[in-house]
């Protein structure tokens, strides 16, 4: 993904609301079924590492994206932005794989 591609992403994921809120069991498999879920779904979302969390928000973000097999676009304070293109039926076929 080039970096075009990864300042679109940004563009749209700066008016999303998080869908996937880690809290202080950190990346529970709760946590993680549920992002698995939205990724799936929406293929790029947004994810927030809650203040009661005392978790570094890059390594978690970094985390939760090698396991859900997603790229890591951006992390802002306490958001991390995540997307996995869908190998059919994409609605981001300008990102080039």
């Amino acid at each position: 993904m080039n970096n075009k591609d990864k300042k679109q992403l940004k563009g749209m994921a700066s008016l999303m609301p998080a869908v996937v809120q880690i809290g202080k069991d950190g990346l529970s498999d709760a946590v993680i079924d549920s992002a698995r879920a939205a990724i799936t779904a929406r293929e790029l979302i947004k994810a927030h590492v809650l203040n009661n969390a005392n978790l570094p928000t890059k390594e978690t973000m970094e985390d939760l994206a090698d396991m859900l097999g997603a790229e890591l676009i951006q992390v802002i304070g306490h958001y991390g932005v995540l997307f996995k293109k869908k190998d059919k039926k994409s609605h981001f076929e300008f990102i080039k794989d």
